[in-house]
């Protein structure tokens, strides 16, 4: 050690070290440090970059230490510059490829959480309360063992369905009304179906005052469910249950201002409170779907109704009825297809509002040619034809099949509602009610509210527009339309001084099982023309022209709600 040291400082530390000075020891340390060469030991920690930057500035360091610098002896060139900038460059497509599937799974799980983060707010805000009133919803009987199903009501509080304890505990359901709500209240025994399958999770929840149910939950004593109070009038239902009589068919009554279903009947129908024994014999082949409610889910040609449609497309295509004119024969022939009148009858020189008024088949079939098969696809699907419609009940969709491709016959019998075209009376309803509101259409409603058994509102249905089917001045020239049908055409049964009406008759034939044609029975109108107070659509099945049979039974709805 003591030759080592003298070698390389030059010096005997053990003979000389309390002779140096401060000065001298320090410069002799940084000499050792400096390994005798000139330089730091560690010129270069971060290989590759230190290196470089050593080589290129040149750093020399003095017998004095790290303090003193010479100044580079070359400055960067071009050609050092991208070099390094090459270099560098390299490093960070090096870092990015190994960095890739790493961040690729990084981005994939930012993405996946944010989707699950949407579709709970999308759950919570549009489908939390559909899949909760849903029919399938298993969940939804648990309540079952603590909660008695409540009830359900017309508009004026009365009881449609409410159940019954019996002194064993043992609990069942009553319909007070029995066939006449049986398929919009619905029923609750071998399955659910109307009011009763839709409102399940309101029925089956309680809010009843707080310290009762607490109360009955620690005696173990059932809460009382809610109750539903529905749109429902129970003298509408009771006239329109009536006035159908023994006719299959449906009956449709709408509030067109506030979207409320007043009544909907549809036979054949069912005893609720009997269903569990007459289950077989219900669900039997000869018994005519007496469990389909025509009203929402019955198809049917719309006959001579569907010329609102027709009428409304020639409108919004010539903006006028003024230039129309047509002499009517009885017959019409076009490229071999023949259309007659109803009975034949020749209705000689029409304008367009007694062409409406008389239901001529002739002249709406020469429409329908002029018009074309695209504009009255596209008025027809504006009025919901091929589209869901807005029903708490659910139901099937209309359909308007035809194609330009299929040619004039087809044309001329669409154009006056025969043909492959298909409508629900219920969604009749909902165009008349678009017609009498100016052209809006109100989301339908067969609940207003629900409300705990101690009468505090739970929730409430307050009504909305849904869509705007046609503009006001096509709902005027529509009305003008449907009343002339009443004061001079085919609706004149309509006709009286107690109130004024609207609508449009029909007679849609179709073809009978044993092969022969039928006749159903159409008509869709409203009342108080100037300020409109209801919407009813009556079908009678293989009952006729629309002027025999649906007339009447509107006429007795028009009147009960007049007289009460």
């Amino acid at each position: 050690m003591k030759e080592r040291n003298a070698n390389v400082s030059g010096r005997d530390w053990d003979t000389d070290s309390e002779s140096l000075t401060e000065e001298e020891i320090g410069r002799d340390v940084r000499k050792i440090m400096n390994n005798g060469r000139g330089r730091p030991p560690y010129p270069d920690r971060q290989e590759g970059r230190g290196r470089r930057i050593d080589e290129i500035n040149r750093t020399v360091y003095t017998d004095e230490g790290l303090s003193s610098y010479e100044t580079p002896r070359r400055e960067l060139t071009k050609e050092d510059k991208k070099r390094l900038q090459k270099q560098e460059r390299e490093e960070r497509r090096i870092r990015r490829r190994i960095n890739a599937p790493y961040t690729f799974i990084s981005y994939a799980f930012v993405l996946v959480f944010l989707m699950l983060i949407g579709y709970l707010v999308y759950f919570n805000i549009y489908e939390r309360d559909s899949i909760q009133n849903s029919p399938y919803n298993k969940r939804q009987d648990s309540q079952t063992r603590y909660v008695t199903r409540g009830s359900i009501t017309a508009a004026d509080g009365t009881v449609l369905a409410e159940t019954h304890i019996d002194e064993s505990g043992k609990e069942s359901r009553y319909y007070p009304y029995g066939n006449e709500f049986a398929h919009v209240v619905g029923y609750d025994t071998n399955g659910k179906a109307g009011l009763e399958s839709v409102c399940n999770y309101d029925l089956l929840a309680s809010h009843y005052n707080i310290i009762d149910r607490v109360t009955n939950e620690f005696t173990g004593q059932k809460n009382p469910g809610d109750t539903v109070v529905s749109t429902l009038s129970v003298t509408l239902q009771d006239t329109a249950y009536s006035a159908l009589g023994e006719h299959r068919g449906a009956v449709v009554v709408i509030d067109p201002k506030t979207g409320d279903v007043l009544a909907m009947v549809s036979k054949p129908d069912f005893n609720p409170n009997t269903i569990a024994s007459d289950w077989n014999d219900i669900i039997s082949v000869n018994t005519n779907s007496q469990l389909v409610n025509r009203a929402v889910s019955g198809l049917y040609p719309p006959g001579s109704t569907f010329k609102i449609v027709t009428a409304l497309s020639y409108f919004q295509k010539n903006a006028s009825f003024a230039d129309f004119s047509f002499d009517c024969t009885g017959i019409l022939e076009n490229s071999g297809h023949t259309v007659h009148c109803f009975d034949q009858t020749a209705h000689g020189q029409e304008d367009f509002e007694m062409a409406f008024a008389n239901s001529c088949n002739c002249a709406f079939s020469q429409i329908g040619l002029d018009v074309g098969a695209d504009a009255l696809r596209s008025t027809a699907e504006s009025l919901l034809f091929n589209q869901s419609l807005p029903c708490l009940l659910g139901g099937k969709k209309s359909s308007y099949a035809l194609k330009a491709s299929e040619g004039s016959a087809a044309m001329m019998q669409t154009a006056f509602g025969q043909g492959d075209t298909l409508v629900t009376p219920y969604h009749m309803a909902l165009i008349v009610s678009a017609i009498a509101n100016d052209g809006i259409l109100m989301k339908p409603r067969f609940v207003k509210r629900v409300e705990s058994v101690d009468g505090n509102v739970v929730m409430k249905n307050n009504p909305e527009n849904y869509r705007t089917l046609m503009t006001r001045t096509e709902a005027d020239q529509m009305k003008n339309l449907m009343e002339k049908v009443v004061t001079d055409g085919t609706g004149s049964g309509l006709y009286t001084d107690w109130y004024s009406a609207a609508g449009k008759t029909g007679s849609a034939e179709y073809r009978r099982e044993d092969g022969e044609t039928g006749t159903h029975s159409w008509f869709v109108g409203f009342s108080n023309v100037d300020d409109p107070d209801i919407v009813v659509a009556v079908i009678a099945e293989d009952a006729g022209a629309g002027s025999t049979t649906a007339v009447p039974i509107a006429r007795e709805i028009f009147n009960s709600y007049y007289s009460s």
